[in-house]
């Protein structure tokens, strides 16, 4: 909590939301005041951080992704000059992913200007089966997030607790033949792997 009363109350409120909230159930999971709940969640609506559904339960409004949206992604933005530096240094191109479910996304990518490219648009969606990439944005995973992944994968368990010890992945030909890729993870502060860097 902050200390700023009125604003913790405000992020509760918000958080106990996140999967729709009658006033019963917002008194129930912030453990507010009836009345203090009711009136917060009547001015939040009124800003559109929150709406009413179908059923009159309040879930996260259209103002909270307008000012996600308005805001620099750090990531992609610390990215950009690196993944050129990088494609620059190395002759081939580079790309940023992250990991959405069961599937990898080019978030941010340098391509070659000349010579054979295996381009990866901005947007593409690639497995988390193959491809170095995944078996880093895996690799630090917890197993239950692993294991159903695995006997579809065209690397194994093993392999990922290689690229854990050696902090870096490579593959040939998994994703498509005559593709090699080396990849690098990308941490937050905390340490958890957050994006791979190909």
């Amino acid at each position: 909590m902050s200390g700023v009363g009125v604003l913790d109350k405000a992020v509760v409120i918000l958080a106990a939301c996140v999967d729709g909230a009658s006033l019963a159930e917002l008194v129930e999971r912030t453990k507010l005041p009836r009345a203090t709940a009711h009136r917060l969640a009547q001015a939040l609506e009124i800003h559109r951080m929150l709406v009413r559904d179908t059923q009159g339960r309040w879930r996260p409004g259209p103002r909270l992704g307008e000012l996600a949206n308005a805001a620099p992604d750090v990531l992609l933005t610390a990215a950009e000059p690196l993944l050129a530096a990088l494609r620059d240094a190395t002759g081939e191109s580079a790309q940023l992913y992250l990991r959405r479910a069961d599937e990898r996304i080019c978030v941010a990518a340098a391509e070659r200007a000349s010579g054979l490219r295996d381009t990866v648009p901005i947007g593409s969606v690639l497995p988390m089966t193959a491809g170095s990439a995944a078996q880093i944005l895996l690799a630090w995973e917890p197993p239950e997030a692993v294991m159903p992944l695995l006997p579809r994968s065209k690397f194994t368990g093993r392999t990922l607790a290689e690229v854990r010890r050696r902090g870096w992945a490579q593959s040939v030909a998994e994703r498509e033949p005559g593709v090699a890729s080396v990849s690098a993870p990308i941490r937050d502060r905390t340490g958890r792997v957050i994006a791979s860097i190909s």
